[in-house]
C-alpha cells in the first residue's frame, strides 16, 4: 500500500475515505505499514483532526482488525467502564470487582501506561503471577464463571489499536480527541457490552485539560457508542490533582486493595461509587440512584467485593494472598520522606509533574520496548486546601536507588506548592454527566477531609 499520498492529504487538511482507512488499518495491523509512516499520519491527525465520517471509519476499521467477544444467548447484563487516564487513578481495580459482586458482568479490557498516566494492566501485573494476556475464549469463560475478567489487548481484540496505542505513547500523539475516542471505543465496542460508562478526566493532569475539550471528547465517544448500539454515559471528573494518595503501580494496587477493605481515600471512593451507580443503572439491576449507591456500599462493607477481586486474581494466575498481605507486592529498595518546605496552605499538587517523574524513575515507558519498575512512585498525603507546617511529612518517595529518590524529591518540590492562602479552589471532584440527551452539571463537590497519615504507605 502506498501510504505517502495519504499522509500528505491529511497533512494538507484533506480527508481519507472509509475504504482508505479500512485498508490502511488492516495493513498496519499486519505490519505491512511501517511505524514511521503511521507516526507521521498520526501527527497529521493531531494537527488536522478527523471528520465525523473519518472517525467512524477509523473506529470500525480498528474493531474489524480483530475478533469480538460474543455473549449471545447469555442473559446476565454486561457493562464496562473506561477512564481517559490520570495520575493515581486506580478506580478500575476497585470498581470492577465491586460491580461484579453486585451481579453485573464486567469484561474489562484495560490499557497500559500512556504518556504521564499509569495503566491498569501495569498495576495488575504488580501482583505476582497476575496474567492479563488472556485469550478471548479464556476471558469469556472467566466472565461467565465468576462475573469479571481484567485483560489486556490480545492479538485477537482490536490488534490495530494495540499497535497504535504503543506508538502514540512514544511519538507525542496522545492528546488528540479523535485518536483517544477511536482507541477507547474500538476496544470497548468489541467486548459484547450492553452499556458503557466513561470517566472523562479534566484539569491539569488530563490529556485534554479544558472543560470544553472534555465535553467534546465525551460527546464524541457517546456518539460512537450509541451509533453502534451500545448505550454510553460519561462523567467528567477532576484531574487537577492526583486521585487518592498513591501514585505508582504497586503503590496504587495496594491502595485499591485497602479500598476494597473499606479503607480507601474519600476522593477515590466518591469517584468509584459515582461510576458504579451509573453501571448498575445501565445494567438495569437498580433503577434509583440512592438504591444503587447503597447496594455498592453494602457490597463493599460486607467483604464481597474483596472476595470477588480475590477470585479474579486467582483465576488469572496471581497470588491471592495479596488481599490479606499487601507486602506480597514488590517493594521499593529506597523509601524517603518528603516534608513541607514552609508553613502555609497547599495550593497545588500538580499531577502531570508527578506522573512524568514516575516515568523518569522507571515506573513508565519512554520507548515502546521499555520494561517498568512497579515499585517506584509516591504516596502524597496532602490535597489543595490543606494547611501544613514547615518540616511536616507530607509525602513518601519510593525509588529503586538514591538517584531515583533525588529525582522524586525534586519533582515533589515542583509539584506541591505551599503558599499563604489558597487563591483558586480545586475543581469539583465530579462536575458533569453527559448522555446522548445532553449535558447535566452536577452538584457533587469535593470529598470530605480526613486525618492525614503523612509518610505512610497507604
Amino acid at each position: 500500500m502506498f501510504v505517502v499520498p495519504l499522509i500528505e492529504r491529511k497533512r494538507d487538511g484533506g480527508r481519507l475515505t472509509a475504504e482508505e482507512w479500512s485498508a490502511l488499518i488492516a495493513e498496519y495491523a499486519e505490519a505491512r505499514v511501517p511505524d514511521y509512516q503511521m507516526a507521521a499520519l498520526l501527527m497529521a491527525v493531531v494537527f488536522r483532526g478527523l471528520e465525523r465520517q473519518e472517525l467512524a471509519a477509523l473506529t470500525d476499521a480498528m474493531i474489524a482488525s480483530g475478533q469480538r467477544l460474543s455473549f449471545e444467548g447469555w442473559a446476565t447484563p454486561r457493562v464496562d467502564k473506561h477512564s481517559t487516564g490520570g495520575v493515581g487513578d486506580k478506580v478500575s481495580l476497585v470498581l470492577a470487582p465491586l460491580v461484579a459482586a453486585c451481579g453485573v458482568a464486567i469484561p474489562m479490557t484495560a490499557g497500559r501506561g500512556l504518556g504521564h498516566t499509569g495503566g491498569t494492566l501495569d498495576k495488575l501485573e504488580a501482583i505476582p503471577g497476575f496474567r492479563t494476556g488472556l485469550s478471548l475464549a479464556e476471558a469469556k469463560a472467566q466472565v461467565q464463571r465468576i462475573g469479571c475478567a481484567l485483560i489486556g489487548q490480545t492479538p485477537e481484540l482490536a490488534p490495530a489499536d494495540r499497535r497504535l496505542y504503543a506508538l502514540r505513547d512514544v511519538t507525542g500523539t496522545v492528546e488528540a480527541i479523535p485518536l483517544i475516542a477511536a482507541s477507547i471505543m474500538s476496544k470497548k465496542l468489541a467486548e459484547g457490552l450492553n452499556a458503557l460508562i466513561l470517566d472523562v478526566k479534566r484539569g491539569a493532569g488530563a490529556f485534554l485539560p479544558g472543560l470544553d475539550q472534555g465535553l467534546e471528547l465525551a460527546r464524541t465517544m457517546i456518539a460512537l457508542g450509541e451509533d453502534r448500539g451500545c448505550p454510553t454515559t460519561a462523567l467528567l471528573t477532576a484531574m487537577d490533582r492526583p486521585l487518592g494518595r498513591a501514585c505508582g503501580n504497586a503503590l496504587e494496587t495496594e491502595e485499591a486493595i485497602l479500598a476494597l477493605r473499606g479503607e480507601g481515600p474519600p476522593d477515590l471512593m466518591e469517584v468509584t461509587y459515582a461510576l458504579g451507580v451509573e453501571m448498575l443503572l445501565a445494567a438495569g439491576v437498580e433503577r434509583a440512584t440512592t438504591k444503587a449507591r447503597k447496594r455498592l456500599e453494602d457490597t463493599l462493607g460486607s467483604g464481597l467485593a474483596a472476595e470477588k477481586f480475590e477470585q479474579i486474581i486467582e483465576a488469572q494466575g496471581g497470588n491471592p494472598r495479596v488481599l490479606d498481605d499487601p507486602a506480597v507486592l514488590p517493594q521499593a529498595l529506597v523509601v524517603e520522606v518528603y516534608t513541607a518546605p514552609r508553613t502555609g496552605v497547599v495550593t497545588h499538587v500538580e499531577p502531570r509533574t508527578i506522573g512524568r517523574a514516575i516515568v523518569a524513575m522507571g515506573g513508565g515507558r519512554s520507548k515502546v520496548e521499555d520494561t517498568i519498575d512497579p515499585t517506584v512512585g509516591f504516596v502524597i498525603s496532602v490535597k489543595p486546601g490543606d494547611k501544613v507546617l514547615a518540616g511536616e511529612p507530607i509525602a513518601s518517595i519510593y525509588a529503586k536507588d538514591a538517584n531515583g529518590a533525588q529525582l522524586g524529591s525534586n519533582a515533589l518540590a515542583q509539584a506541591i506548592v505551599v503558599a499563604d492562602r489558597l487563591l483558586e479552589p480545586p475543581l469539583p471532584l465530579i462536575s458533569h454527566r453527559v448522555t446522548k440527551a445532553g449535558v447535566e452539571e452536577l452538584t457533587l463537590t469535593r470529598p470530605p477531609r480526613v486525618v492525614r497519615k503523612a509518610g505512610s504507605r497507604d
